[in-house]
């Protein structure tokens, strides 16, 4: 039976996300929460969801010890970040007057940033569609341009566009996921997205990490 860790880092929606993961998975894996490193390292699978703050997310995974084992999991098996799980995984993010996030991949997070002449509502909140942007696993089943249930005011950059596996659009494209090996990440919540969002889960536990 696979063993998946669920990411406490003291903040964001743990019950939520370990409870639809829970409800995919059936008899093929156990699904755990933790904030012990040891317990990331050890697990088949790491699963790091979030909302919040970056700067008190990250100082969170500091003092915990849960920063190297973090990195670590993102090298070495299937790993998914939801929503600030994914921004963490960039180098820098704007948010709190700049944070030095995980380093996994190049790239910077950005606030939303609309004209007077474009008064769209920050945070970027509700459904919306994600196109594919690139083959994967994770998609399996979902068709395309489907609707996922954002709630975010600021988005990845990726330094690597062929990072970016789907795109959203509020006020002007952004990178709403990234893949690379075995790592996945969106910026929508699957959790809350019906069943298009339970069929990413189930994708997510039966996947071995290859693109």
């Amino acid at each position: 039976m696979k063993h998946v860790v669920v990411v406490d880092y003291g903040m964001g929606n743990l019950r939520s996300v370990s409870k639809a993961a829970e409800h995919v998975a059936g008899n093929h894996a156990r699904i755990k929460v933790s904030s012990d490193p040891a317990r990331v390292r050890d697990a088949d699978a790491i699963i790091f969801p979030g909302q919040g703050a970056a700067r008190a997310c990250m100082d969170h995974l500091i003092e915990t010890g849960l920063e190297h084992s973090v990195q670590q999991a993102a090298k070495e098996k299937p790993f998914l970040g939801i929503c600030m799980g994914m921004q963490v995984l960039m180098d820098y993010s704007e948010e709190n007057d700049g944070v030095h996030c995980l380093k996994v991949f190049p790239g910077e997070v950005t606030p939303f940033r609309f004209p007077p002449t474009q008064p769209l509502k920050i945070p970027h909140m509700g459904w919306n569609q994600i196109a594919q942007t690139q083959d994967h696993p994770l998609w399996h089943g979902i068709e395309d341009n489907t609707r996922f249930y954002f709630v975010h005011s600021y988005y990845v950059q990726p330094a690597d566009h062929s990072l970016t596996a789907g795109v959203c659009d509020y006020g002007h494209p952004f990178t709403a996921a990234i893949a690379r090996d075995n790592v996945f990440a969106i910026q929508a919540h699957p959790e809350k997205s019906a069943d298009a969002g339970l069929q990413l889960l189930k994708n997510f536990i039966q996947w071995n990490g290859t693109p």
